[in-house]
């Protein structure tokens, strides 16, 4: 046979591999322990965790499978990788802009959580002490009902902070998280309001301002600002707020009616009973 047809016998054998291999039937399983992706914005900081889902599945977690005094890979598979945008404060302990491993020592009355530096990694078989960042200390709750396949969660949420909350089995684990938020966007705000800008964010700074305890004089004159570039509902409801706060009942009376007044123009019977609790609080 000479050189050419066996080429072409040969190629044609491939061919006849590859499409037997093609229709062979195969067979996809689900994931004892599927991966998942939290991504929350806390504030300005955008907060990423990658981590596998375990479920308990009849079995004894906590003292059980996963042991106490341990570090665990908190989840399954991988090293659970936690990412944040910006600095931020965990449980108050200070932590840059970056990704990281996040593992945590289990406890019957006490857990460890740990930021560490070693962010890629199976399971915690190559945990390394030196690579910590920080460690904290968590106090585990007793959940009344058992959850079923592991969960980590991002709740409470302010512009300043939210709690991350591990949950499986009957125990959850609340870890605070705290952005420096007031004084980066204060520092925005007060240089557009000084700023020859023809539009500027009234309403939002006011709120910003009230809700922070901030210079409420500067929050007064921005809502008024805002009152009169529209007569909303709303806005005027948070200008009869910061008079409240600034001690001005009169003031805040009188803008939580005319408040009303427009909510009921709009329907919003929400403003209304807000108004009329505000009204009842100062008197």
């Amino acid at each position: 046979m000479n050189s050419k047809i066996l080429g072409l016998t040969l190629a044609a054998v491939g061919l006849l591999v590859a499409n037997a291999a093609e229709q062979a039937p195969r067979v996809e399983f689900p994931a004892p322990s599927p991966a998942s992706t939290l991504k929350q914005r806390v504030g300005l900081t955008d907060v990423e965790i990658v981590y596998s889902r375990p479920s308990v599945k009849g079995r004894k977690i906590f003292g059980g499978l996963v042991s106490h005094g341990e570090v665990w890979r908190t989840g399954a598979n991988t090293a659970t990788r936690i990412t944040f945008s910006t600095p931020v404060r965990i449980n108050g302990a200070e932590v840059p802009a970056g990704t990281y491993g996040l593992f945590t020592i289990p406890g019957e009355n006490e857990w460890t959580v740990i930021i560490s530096k070693g962010s890629e990694q199976w399971g915690s078989y190559r945990y390394d002490q030196k690579d910590d960042l920080v460690r904290v200390k968590a106090k585990p709750e007793k959940l009344a009902q058992s959850v079923e396949t592991f969960t980590i969660g991002i709740n409470d949420l302010r512009d300043d902070s939210a709690t991350l909350a591990i949950e499986w089995e009957k125990v959850r684990v609340p870890v605070k998280i705290e952005v420096d938020l007031v004084n980066k966007l204060k520092a925005q705000i007060d240089q557009v309001m000084a700023s020859n800008e023809a539009r500027k964010p009234y309403f939002q700074a006011a709120m910003f301002y009230y809700d922070h305890n901030l210079d409420l004089q500067k929050a007064k004159e921005w809502v008024n600002a805002a009152v009169a570039e529209r007569e909303a509902f709303y806005i005027v409801h948070l200008q009869a707020k910061i008079l409240a706060k600034t001690g001005d009942k009169a003031g805040a009376i009188k803008a939580a009616n005319r408040s009303t007044e427009l909510a009921k123009q709009a329907n919003d019977s929400g403003y209304v009973t807000l108004n009329r609790d505000l009204i009842a609080s100062l008197k």
